[in-house]
């Protein structure tokens, strides 16, 4: 199936289409949001845990600012960092995964080596760690997110790069005389699309929901605004015990819907690009449609009255 056939499909599927508007809707909130609803997220307004109102239609916090303010000026800085760590870490983990294995040898040995290391540490404590000993801010949440989120995007790339180094068409163009790098590039990178894209959607989710858990547990930049440091602050004001919803059910929300509609999307495409998704979909709607075809007859012989040959001689009796 040619790319055109395949970006079809995609745009059939509830699943992409569904995750596509759920995310449409949180990148127009991040990038036109802060221009509609004017105001400093960081005001204090005076007013403190104010439940929701005309003035305040989420309310305000602990600190008596306005939570609808933080969450759209919120969203910018989470997806933002979502976004960075994602094309990172899938540029990173790409190239270490298809150089090592379409050079082998020593190559493949060493970076698989660094690659198990740092998937074999333990991811959480390593991010605390590095989190707690560098200076807070979005710099340095994308780089730890970064450092400990690349090695599995190189193990799927460097499995599946394997498969396509043994192929005719690689081994033609070696013998041809093509450079390494445009054999990387324009022979196997393109039999790897749809991998690249599922594992770039599973390095944006990571990035989101563990820069939202690092502010959670006070390890980033707690001067900015974004929904894991909304999160903390109502944490650390006791909001749960105070019964004051409005100030951590919004950004939790929002980063379970954007971690659900990614979800969505990386199981649509892979229902697209994945023969053994895809043959049982085929199979479904294959079904689906002897049914109906079943059905029209049933109900054409239904229609005929005794006697008749035809639907047309029935409906005359």
């Amino acid at each position: 199936m040619n790319q055109n056939g395949q970006l079809r499909r995609l745009l059939r599927n509830r699943k992409v289409v569904l995750g596509l508007g759920i995310l449409a809707f949180f990148a127009l909130m991040a990038i036109f949001g802060p221009l509609v609803i004017h105001g400093d997220p960081n005001a204090f307004l005076g007013t403190r845990n104010q439940p929701p109102s005309p003035q305040h239609p989420l309310g305000t916090t602990g600190q008596g600012q306005d939570v609808l303010l933080q969450l759209v000026n919120g969203a910018r800085t989470s997806l933002g960092v979502g976004l960075v760590v994602g094309v990172l870490a899938t540029v990173i983990g790409t190239l270490v995964g298809i150089t090592s294995a379409y050079f082998g040898g020593l190559t493949d040995e060493g970076l698989s080596l660094t690659t198990n290391v740092f998937i074999i540490l333990p991811g959480l404590p390593l991010l605390v760690a590095l989190a707690a000993f560098l200076p807070p801010g979005v710099g340095t949440m994308i780089f730890v997110l970064t450092i400990t989120g690349w090695a599995g995007t190189a193990r799927v790339i460097r499995s599946q790069a394997l498969s396509i180094r043994a192929r005719d068409f690689v081994a033609a163009a070696t013998v041809s005389g093509e450079r390494p790098l445009r054999i990387m590039l324009r022979e196997i990178m393109p039999n790897m699309a749809s991998i690249v894209v599922g594992v770039f959607v599973g390095s944006v989710t990571y990035g989101i929901i563990a820069q939202a858990g690092l502010e959670f547990l006070g390890l980033g930049d707690l001067s900015s605004v974004s929904w894991g440091t909304m999160l903390y602050w109502a944490g650390n004001n006791a909001a749960l015990l105070q019964g004051t919803w409005w100030t951590f059910l919004p950004p939790g929300l929002c980063i379970a819907l954007v971690g659900f509609a990614l979800a969505l999307m990386n199981y649509g495409a892979d229902e697209i690009t994945n023969p053994r998704l895809r043959g049982g979909s085929d199979v479904r709607n294959a079904r689906k449609k002897q049914s109906k075809l079943l059905a029209r007859r049933a109900n054409r012989a239904a229609v005929m009255a005794p006697g008749t040959t035809s639907v047309k001689e029935a409906t005359r009796a």
